[in-house]
């Protein structure tokens, strides 16, 4: 690991995402650095994505900059308009003011650089799993670029919808899967082809839950995840969402992608379940984020999903408490197993 490495992987992946430091402190080292390198550059691509105060255009055009250079191509350093612009319209935060999404802007070439610490092969699946997330950021960025409080857009269709959450997440369960394929349990005997499938169902889920619980931010936004096509069928309107009373009117599609979510997180909990009982670390790494997925699902079921004052939101006592669960469970298979039901209660 090149010299750097560890505060960047550390400290400011700690800084942009507490959430995702806790699982990665609990996967084995043979494969936190890679993962956590394959998280600071997905999150340095959503920031670029996400800040509304620079032009669509002017965060394409970064995008693709970025994009090209953790791919290996032949272009210049990140610098100079529009990326220098995107990094300085990042807002100082009270106390001190640091923006740690500027922080990790500005070192976005340091960040690159640390590709070259790794092997061509983990090189490799950084890249292929980088190259689907940043394609989907761009397709959002096109797709809802013209969006406005006049005009909500919103995805299509269903197969919209399943491109977006594979494009954003699921891609990122399958190189979670190659990656500890390759370095934690390359000779235990495993289905692959169902590992693979569930991993990428296991990321899918993940997503569809934080799409469901952040309706009425994406409302915010302008922009709608849930598809037109089956808000059709319940007669409403991406704008009829702004009104909280509407929940019983949306109520029975809400539900059907909720039960689609909690499908996939039962796919992650098999898949969870398949990995070797020796993979301590990955298996609580895994089941963590499926336990407080689960969680959230049953309070989006008894909540108003569309009440903007209310965010739905598993506690940091509460993920304490099932951290502690699935380690103290862990040595009794039929006790560890009854987690996830228990989660939906």
């Amino acid at each position: 690991m090149q010299p750097g490495a560890k505060p960047l992987l550390t400290d400011l992946l700690k800084a942009v995402s507490r959430s995702f430091y806790l699982t990665l402190r609990l996967l084995p080292t043979s494969v936190r650095p890679q993962i956590g390198l394959a998280y600071l550059l997905a999150r340095t691509t959503d920031t670029i994505a996400d800040t509304e105060l620079v032009p669509v255009a002017n965060r394409l055009q970064a995008l693709d900059a970025v994009r090209e250079r953790i791919l290996g191509e032949n272009m210049p350093p990140v610098s100079g308009r529009p990326f220098a612009e995107i990094a300085a319209a990042q807002p100082d935060r009270p106390g001190d003011g640091t923006n740690f999404e500027r922080v990790l802007l500005q070192r976005t070439e340091e960040v690159i650089a640390l590709l070259d610490s790794f092997s061509v092969e983990d090189r490799q699946r950084i890249r292929e799993v980088l190259s689907i997330i940043t394609s989907g950021q761009q397709l959002d960025l096109q797709r809802f670029g013209a969006a406005s409080p006049q005009s909500i857009i919103a995805l299509q269709t269903d197969a919209e919808l399943e491109d977006y959450t594979y494009r954003v997440a699921g891609c990122v369960g399958g190189f979670w899967t190659t990656m500890c394929r390759a370095h934690v349990f390359p000779r235990a005997p495993l289905d692959d082809g169902a590992l693979l499938r569930d991993g990428v169902r296991f990321g899918k889920g993940l997503q569809l839950v934080n799409i469901l619980r952040d309706l009425p931010r994406d409302l915010g936004q302008n922009r709608c995840y849930l598809p037109l096509e089956r808000l059709a069928r319940v007669q409403l309107t991406p704008g009829d969402l702004i009104d909280a009373s509407m929940e019983k009117k949306l109520r029975p599609i809400y539900d059907e992608l909720l039960d689609l979510a909690e499908s996939h997180l039962a796919a992650g909990w098999a898949y969870t379940n398949s990995l070797p009982r020796s993979a301590i670390r990955v298996r609580i790494a895994c089941a963590l984020p499926i336990l407080i997925g689960v969680k959230t699902l049953g309070r989006l079921r008894r909540e108003n999903p569309l009440d903007a004052g209310r965010r739905v939101k598993v506690s940091r006592a509460e993920v304490k408490q099932i951290l502690r669960a699935t380690l103290l469970r862990y040595p009794f298979s039929s006790w560890w197993k009854r987690l996830f039901a228990e989660a939906k209660s």
